[in-house]
């Protein structure tokens, strides 16, 4: 079998007799968009934080300018059944809206569909964990590799803000040539300008 691009094994997984779209159209919440996109990509936020890292993100239609929901399931995640269930989440905003946030009617969609836990970080039921391995074997390895973005290097530089008082000037420089060379000397004024 030929490997699979990521966006098309996303595509497989939500067509087709035994796809996504048809477990919604059986639990009473059709996905109503004609196309859905699914990629794998980083939320806007949140997506490194230590307390609450997000793993998924729905983009309304609403907000995109030609109009298609577009689906981020996060990089850092290899296993198939897992981005499975990840995606499950992220299309019940899709077919609920994503206006509802995890209350109500995304609550009522998420738990009809076999997602269990707390709404804003849920995890697959055990009924649901078994259909996505039945799927991930339909659609074959997912063509991934997870990526460690706890690696990364933070910036260490962050740039100080110095103002003359007098005429209001203000600077911005490092710790480091503050702890050099001192604070600089006004342009406009002559004094020697302070922190803020």
């Amino acid at each position: 079998m030929q490997t699979r691009l990521r966006d098309e094994w996303f595509a497989a997984a939500l067509e087709g007799d035994d796809g996504l779209r048809a477990d919604f159209e059986k639990a009473g919440y059709p996905l109503t968009q004609a196309e859905i996109r699914i990629s794998a990509g980083f939320p806007s936020r949140g997506a490194r934080s230590r307390q609450s890292q997000r793993i998924g993100e729905c983009w309304d239609s609403t907000a995109i300018s030609d109009g298609i929901c577009q689906i981020y399931v996060s990089p850092v995640l290899e296993d198939p059944a897992r981005v499975l269930g990840v995606l499950v989440h992220e299309l019940v905003h899709a077919a609920v809206g994503c206006k509802h946030g995890h209350k109500g009617p995304f609550r009522k969609a998420a738990l009809a569909l076999g997602l269990t836990g707390k709404m804003t970080a849920t995890t697959e039921g055990p009924e649901l964990l078994q259909r996505l391995a039945t799927l991930s074997a339909r659609l074959g390895p997912y063509p991934h590799a997870a990526l460690d973005a706890t690696g990364r290097k933070k910036q260490t530089t962050r740039m100080l803000k110095a103002e003359c008082v007098p005429c209001a000037y203000i600077v911005r420089l490092s710790k480091k040539m503050i702890d050099h060379l001192g604070y600089p000397i006004c342009p406009g004024c002559h004094e020697v300008m302070g922190g803020v």
